[in-house]
């Protein structure tokens, strides 16, 4: 994998870690919303809360905009299909060692009756 989608991919996961920025993502999954929609239901300052949409927007899983003194995000959801494809791959490579392993253990358990 190449640094940058490397990066990116790191990028992603970072804004996907935190369950602050996962509520928002499922939020905006429902369309676009104002900061203050966004911020209601959680208990922190709104300068706490506009960090979590900063590292959302940094890794380009959100996207804002400004029309006079609202500002609107909506989902950009192309970098969530890189961390699906990654999260599949993985998935393949570790269904195919589990595999390997109940093949070798039914020989282990064969040669030991």
């Amino acid at each position: 994998m190449p640094n940058q989608q490397a990066a990116q991919l790191n990028r992603v996961f970072h804004g996907l870690a935190d369950p602050t920025r996962r509520a928002v993502l499922e939020r905006l999954s429902s369309g676009p919303a104002a900061v203050s929609e966004l911020a209601e239901p959680f208990k922190m300052s709104l300068p706490a809360f506009l960090q979590h949409l900063e590292v959302l927007e940094q890794c380009g899983l959100v996207k804002s905009r400004k029309t006079g003194r609202v500002r609107t995000y909506r989902l950009t959801p192309r970098p969530l299909k890189a961390a699906e494809s990654w999260l599949e791959k993985q998935h393949k490579i570790w269904n195919r060692r589990l595999d390997q392993l109940d093949t070798l253990l039914a020989e282990l358990k064969e040669h030991k009756s």
